[in-house]
């Protein structure tokens, strides 16, 4: 096991999971606030009960990226906003290659907002042969076999996943056998990965399961 990947993980496995996914929330409404220009600053009371999250789980929250504030004003905004950034990584630009350009990774390849979460998705990769040699939204798509080599020669680390069951662990493997770190996966199957491996998986059916059974709730409750 590559001992900085390790390191990595092992301090990724310290911070909560729900925090990691509280924090871009926390940083969306501190950017809403900025652009508003009402408040130079803000106390975890005001975000909080804006965000419907109790205003001591917010401070943990915040106190992981080392943010500090002073007493009755709160955290200066653009300070907070800077210290998640940093925390998140938000503030340097990595690269990343997606296989598989069909609905969903088309959709993604031109998203713009990624970039500003620090992903800038350079390239795409289809087997499909009608699919490569052309631009999907200013990003050029190219043959799969390409697919290592290009990751060994521009030094990519995050691989996104977005094809069928059928192939998804094939892809995977070329992927960490060419030196991928961290792979986002959209894949309707769960990949299996060295141990030193990223891995964020991407239900989409679960989450539309979730989503469903709360609206089925929420009628019944209404009638």
């Amino acid at each position: 096991m590559n001992g900085s990947n390790h390191k990595i993980k092992m301090a990724l496995k310290a911070i909560p999971e729900p925090t990691l996914r509280r924090l871009p929330i926390y940083y969306q409404y501190l950017k809403q606030i900025q652009a508003e220009k009402k408040h130079e600053h803000i106390s975890c009371t005001q975000i909080g009960n804006e965000l419907n999250i109790l205003p001591i789980q917010v401070r943990k929250d915040l106190a992981i990226t080392e943010a500090s504030g002073k007493p009755k004003l709160g955290y200066r905004v653009k300070h907070l906003l800077s210290n998640i950034e940093d925390f998140l990584g938000w503030n340097n630009t990595t690269d990343a290659y997606l296989v598989g350009v069909g609905h969903l990774g088309s959709a993604l390849l031109g998203y713009q907002g990624f970039k500003e979460y620090g992903l800038n998705i350079i390239a795409g990769f289809d087997s499909d042969e009608a699919k490569t040699g052309i631009e999907i939204h200013g990003k050029m798509v190219f043959p799969v076999k390409k697919l290592p080599d290009m990751i060994k020669r521009m030094g990519i680390k995050i691989g996104i996943l977005t094809v069928p069951s059928y192939c998804a662990q094939d892809l995977a493997n070329l992927m960490v056998d060419a030196g991928i770190h961290a792979i986002w996966n959209f894949s309707p199957v769960k990949i299996m990965v060295p141990a030193e491996i990223i891995v964020q998986h991407e239900n989409l059916a679960s989450s539309l399961v979730v989503l469903s059974k709360k609206l089925a709730v929420s009628m019944r409750t209404d009638k």
